[in-house]
């Protein structure tokens, strides 16, 4: 089983578009997913959910059953939802000896899928490090612009901060360059220094699409909304990417962490 946070700090780069749209592409490919909202903000809700009763704050501080917490959204496609009721989490962490650990703990109950797919807030706090630890890979939608080259290295510097405080072998598997505009010199700089900075991880570029912004306001992926736009056909290609990885980062038997900054 793959485990995937979609995280960057900065907000209104695509993150949860770039979540949403992974996930619905894997689950064409025949893979089983589940896609978890860890920010507050709910938007994975809004974009491809109707009705939810219960999600991950219930099934993490409430002790809900994973069975009333996950909401179908299609074929090999589970998700489940988060709202403003997250903004506890903090202080429920706060109570264990080991706040790092808490969300890794209860998710590593979680089988049956082939991929887990985290869509993280964009901040630096202790929901993101422990989404972090739970995950194996990070996957960092970054827009084109300069912003967006800054945040990335920052990102990359703190994932690199987290592997080594509690001894993790979380892997940047990809780097997405989101909002591209090929009429746009900025945008066309800014990839340029991307490609030329993380070769190794830079994927295509998503280019701007007005169906992608349109689509949460039906409740539908791009795919289901617009198949044929350029957003579904980015995307597609992003999930061949993932999948063409996943001899490379098939899960290897877990390392215990151990934090050398708060033990047990």
């Amino acid at each position: 089983m793959r485990k995937i946070a979609i995280i960057n700090q900065k907000g209104g780069v695509g993150k949860t578009t770039t979540a949403i749209s992974l996930a619905a592409g894997l689950s064409r490919n025949n893979k089983k997913v589940l896609l978890i909202d860890l920010d507050p903000q709910g938007n994975i809700a809004t974009s491809i959910i109707q009705n939810t009763q219960m999600g991950i704050y219930e099934y993490l501080f409430e002790g809900a059953q994973i069975e009333q917490c996950v909401t179908n959204a299609g074929k090999n496609f589970d998700v489940m939802t988060s709202n403003e009721t997250l903004t506890k989490a903090e202080h429920a962490l706060f109570q264990d000896k080991n706040p790092p650990t808490v969300i890794k703990k209860k998710l590593d109950s979680i089988k049956g899928y082939d991929y887990i797919i985290i869509d993280c807030a964009p901040s630096l706090g202790i929901l993101n490090l422990n989404a972090l630890l739970y995950s194996k890979e990070a996957i960092i939608p970054v827009s084109t612009d300069p912003l967006g080259l800054d945040a990335l290295k920052k990102v990359s510097s703190i994932i690199s901060s987290i592997n080594e405080n509690y001894f993790h072998d979380l892997a940047i598997s990809k780097i997405v360059p989101t909002m591209y505009d090929k009429r746009n010199k900025i945008c066309k700089e800014s990839l340029s220094a991307m490609q030329n900075a993380y070769y190794t991880k830079i994927t295509s570029p998503i280019r701007v699409c007005s169906k992608t912004k349109e689509a949460p306001k039906y409740k539908k992926s791009i795919y289901a909304y617009s198949n044929s736009s350029r957003g579904a056909a980015d995307y597609w290609q992003l999930t061949q990417q993932v999948l063409q990885d996943e001899a490379h980062y098939a899960e290897q038997e877990e390392v215990v962490l151990k934090s050398p900054v708060i033990a047990e």
